[in-house]
């Protein structure tokens, strides 16, 4: 069976060219994991590669949700898993490309996700509201002491209680472990490795390109469209610094400066996120040779 190749590594580290040039080595068509680029209209400030950038090589999952739309792991989950067996089904090499580590290892690991309540979330909510989050605090101690430990901000203490409340397990008890999903098949992780200086430059000149394009017109389009109203969109690293601006609450050149530095505490995040995954074989970036390292790697792998 044909390995599903998964390029994973910190934002700006070149994973995007890297997944189009190997697609093109390889016949393969790329599946987007970076959970920001499943909006539709979110270009500039993802990155997001251009009909022109694609190079004919089929994208997947991008401009599947409206920015008012929740993203779910779970859906994004069933949808990558149905994709790479689509591909697989064509003769063709699955590609899977991105930078959000939850959503790859939902894909690739055997993961299962709690159910959801909206109604018993909603209650947990007015709860935390009315009685304070040291409250609800102490009650998921009682019934998920784990849990409890490790957990810090209001939005994942509702999440918790709500998995407690609704299937009688703890919310550590879902917890992913890295066991790759069995029916998936054979897959192949490799990520960027790109000095960390370097890194920080190349974050900091994709950030002032993407304002000198039109980043604050992207915006303006997309609040038209109800980006405000998007729980998860409208926190993405760069839209909620120009809402901002839009706001007059900071000037153009705050917000670039302020979306440089969230950029790079994500990147360091992402580092932290992957480098725990022994599965990863890692290949120094940017390089000439990249494209043909990296298939040394795959083709070693089949033998």
């Amino acid at each position: 069976m044909t390995p599903l190749i998964v390029i994973v590594g910190p934002t700006a580290s070149g994973k995007s060219s890297l997944g189009i040039d190997l697609a093109a080595r390889l016949d393969g068509e790329i599946i987007n994991a970076d959970s920001m680029q499943l909006y539709r209209g979110m270009d500039l400030g993802t990155a997001k590669v251009t009909p022109a950038e694609s190079k004919g090589v089929p994208h997947h999952l991008l401009d599947v949700l409206d920015v008012t739309a929740e993203a779910s792991v779970a859906a994004f989950q069933d949808q990558a898993r149905r994709i790479v067996a689509e591909i697989r089904g064509r003769g063709r090499t699955p590609i899977m490309v991105g930078g959000s580590g939850l959503y790859v290892r939902a894909v690739i690991d055997v993961i299962e996700f709690p159910p959801t309540d909206p109604q018993l979330r909603s209650r947990l909510t007015q709860r935390l509201e009315d009685e304070g989050a040291a409250v609800l605090r102490l009650e998921l101690r009682e019934q998920d002491p784990e849990s409890a430990a490790v957990i810090k901000d209001d939005r994942r203490l509702v999440r918790a209680l709500e998995v407690v409340q609704l299937t009688g397990r703890t919310f550590s008890s879902y917890m992913p472990q890295r066991l790759h999903e069995p029916s998936l098949g054979p897959v192949l992780q490799l990520g960027l490795d790109v000095d960390r200086g370097l890194l920080r430059e190349r974050i900091a000149a994709r950030v002032r390109t993407m304002a000198e394009q039109g980043m604050l017109e992207e915006v303006q389009h997309l609040q038209a469209r109800g980006l405000r109203e998007g729980r998860t969109a409208s926190r993405a690293i760069g839209y909620q610094q120009f809402l901002q601006v839009i706001d007059g609450e900071i000037t153009e050149e705050e917000a670039i400066e302020s979306t440089i530095l969230a950029t790079r505490r994500f990147a360091r995040r992402q580092e932290t996120w992957f480098r725990a995954d022994p599965r990863i074989t890692w290949l120094s970036a940017p390089a000439d040779d990249l494209a043909a390292r990296a298939q040394e790697v795959i083709d070693s792998s089949a033998r």
